[in-house]
């Protein structure tokens, strides 16, 4: 770790001599959920950060999503919660817009007293599948693609969102307005502000979109070359998207479907593969692409059932799932067809790629892109072909071997047979058992509507 920390030390004190004003220092690392979680220290304190790396416990990264302790496989209570040590990752110090003391932000990454990563943290997940695409001497290129909503900030008496205040009218957002520039004007405030804080943490967002809901947008990330930068970037994106809703006295929420008869809000990945020359290797001349883009799909095809307790994570997740709402219910894969979950966009032939459709904008975005890098490469070794393209809309052909539900999607993950010999079996096990008790939580409880119902 010495030379990396140098490095990062480097950034660091550079960032600092530029902006005198940095009081403090965000430490922090994605867990499962995907929420970040660390420490804040003093500017004063930041050098250890450097010379002893910051002591962290484990289970940091094995929390449900209200952050309580899940105790997965002993991890936690049981085991006395132990520390690791967490160490700055080059490339990841900046400075954090929005409000509170004017503080800088560094990635970390937790290790065990052996000096390897932690098995369950996510971004050595996908760190660890990257390493199968060294072997083949191919990269990937890699965009992700957010969904989200504004909401106000007052909620119903039964604590349910509602759409915003439209800033121009005063009036509450009804209207489907997807692609409408009026909408990008309106939240005209709301979107400068999160150029300003994209723009402050690094984060490339190229584009904005009204979507298809009231209130709802999607940012688009440049594609990145580094698969791990582009999870980074997205994590990220969370971050200042919340922070500039709040500069306007909203709220942001990435959860995958809060409203019941409107559009969910999905993680989109566009990825392609350049060999060593850095051709793109989906990419033969025709509209639909080469073998190498058909059998990566077939792959992508093959894991997705042993997938879905990844790319739908929650109870909520699934609701998504419906017909004629961009969300896929099925396996199949088409060129420039929304209603495939993998679809090949058009564009001109060296820009070739897939896009992968299926995961809730709630999904963890490291393991998002874990999980669809490992269906491409198992593709990619087997051979695996994907039968021929989707015509028309396929959105309502619901596949029986999909999980569209979470305690089957988790069942599929214990029995998954592709993903463990890439993420790892005890990152899944870390993961499955995390949100089993996360949904055991969920569902204790009585709901009103049982009350309504039943009483």
């Amino acid at each position: 770790m010495t030379g990396q920390n140098g490095a990062t030390r480097a950034e660091f004190s550079a960032l600092i001599g530029k902006y005198p004003e940095i009081r403090f220092v965000d430490a922090v690392m994605s867990d499962l959920c995907g929420i970040l979680r660390g420490k804040r220290l003093p500017i004063g304190e930041a050098s250890k950060l450097f010379d002893s790396g910051l002591q962290l416990p484990f289970s940091v990264h094995l929390m449900d999503a209200r952050g309580e302790m899940a105790n997965p496989q002993g991890r936690g209570f049981s085991d006395g919660d132990p520390d690791g040590t967490a160490w700055p990752l080059p490339g990841t110090v900046m400075r954090v817009w929005g409000g509170g003391p004017p503080r800088a932000q560094i990635l970390m990454a937790l290790h065990g007293g052996d000096g390897k990563p932690f098995a369950g943290e996510p971004r050595a997940v996908l760190a660890r599948t990257l390493e199968k695409f060294r072997a083949l001497d191919l990269r990937p290129v890699v965009a992700l693609e957010l969904e989200f909503y504004l909401i106000d900030q007052a909620r119903l008496i039964d604590g349910a969102p509602q759409p915003p205040i439209c800033p121009r009218t005063g009036a509450r957002e009804r209207s489907v307005q997807v692609y409408g520039m009026d909408d990008l004007d309106r939240y005209e405030g709301f979107l400068s502000a999160l150029s300003e804080a994209a723009q402050m943490q690094r984060v490339p967002v190229s584009a904005a979109s009204s979507e298809y809901a009231p209130g709802q947008f999607e940012a688009n990330l440049k594609h990145q070359d580094e698969a791990l930068a582009a999870a980074d970037h997205a994590v990220l994106l969370r971050q200042i998207v919340k922070a500039a809703a709040l500069s306007q006295r909203a709220n942001a929420t990435f959860m995958a479907k809060p409203y019941a008869e409107r559009a969910g809000s999905g993680l989109h990945v566009h990825l392609s593969l350049l060999d060593a020359k850095g051709r793109n290797v989906f990419d033969d001349g025709s509209d639909a692409g080469g073998e190498m883009l058909r059998f990566a799909i077939g792959g992508l095809q093959a894991a997705m059932p042993e997938s879905m307790a990844i790319f739908a994570p929650n109870a909520n997740s699934y609701r998504r799932f419906a017909p004629d709402m961009f969300a896929p219910v099925n396996r199949r894969w088409g060129v420039n067809n929304r209603s495939a979950g993998l679809r090949v966009p058009a564009g001109p032939g060296a820009a070739r790629r897939i896009e992968h459709r299926v995961a809730g904008a709630d999904a963890n975005p490291y393991l998002v892109l874990a999980a669809v890098l490992a269906g491409v490469h198992h593709g990619l070794a087997g051979r695996i072909d994907p039968g021929p393209p989707a015509q028309g809309n396929v959105s309502r052909d619901r596949d029986p071997a999909l999980a569209l539900g979470v305690e089957a999607g988790l069942a599929a993950l214990d029995a998954a047979k592709t993903l463990p010999d890439y993420l790892g079996a005890e990152a899944l096990a870390l993961y499955r058992e995390t949100k089993a008790v996360e949904l055991a939580r969920l569902r204790k409880p009585i709901s009103n509507v049982e009350y309504d119902w039943y009483l």
